[in-house]
C-alpha cells in the first residue's frame, strides 16, 4: 500500500466554510469521489477543503468554460495498480474539471536532541597543532 493525494477541481461556487450545507452538488461530488476510492479498496486518511479559486486558465470540459473551481485534497492509502482505474472513472464525472493523483510521502520528523554543547578549547588546540 502507497500513499496518495488526490487533488480534486470540482466547479465553481465553493464556499470556504460550511461547504457541504450551502452546495449540496458539491457535496455529492466529494461523495462520489470517496465511493470511487473505497469501492477500489482504497483507505481515505484526509479530506481538505482550499476553497474556491480561480484556474490559471481557462478550462472547456463537458462543453463548459470554467473559469473558477473548488480545490480539495483526498490522502489516501492504495494499491499503485488502481490508480489509472480511478482516474479513468472520474474523467466521466461532469462535476469534476480536473483531476490528479500523487504520490504523497509521509515526512516523519525527527525530535530535536536539543543543544550539543561544543568544547571550543579542544577545536582550537586541534588547529593549532596541524599547523
Amino acid at each position: 500500500m502507497c500513499d496518495f493525494r488526490h487533488v480534486i477541481v470540482v466547479r465553481g461556487n465553493v464556499p470556504n466554510v460550511c461547504w457541504c450545507c450551502a452546495y449540496p452538488e458539491t457535496a455529492a461530488t466529494l461523495r462520489r469521489t470517496v465511493e470511487a476510492l473505497l469501492e477500489r479498496g482504497a483507505v481515505v486518511r484526509n479530506l481538505e477543503n482550499l476553497g474556491e479559486r480561480m484556474l490559471p486558465y481557462k478550462i472547456v470540459k463537458h462543453d463548459q468554460h470554467h473559469l473558477r473551481g473548488g480545490y480539495f485534497l483526498v490522502d489516501f492509502d492504495s494499491a499503485p495498480k488502481i490508480i489509472t482505474n480511478l482516474l479513468d472513472h472520474l474523467k466521466r464525472d461532469i462535476d469534476i474539471i480536473r483531476s490528479s493523483v500523487l504520490r504523497h510521502r509521509i515526512e516523519q520528523t525527527e525530535e530535536c536532541i536539543g543543544i550539543i554543547p561544543v568544547n571550543y578549547i579542544e577545536e582550537l588546540q586541534k588547529k593549532k597543532k596541524k599547523k
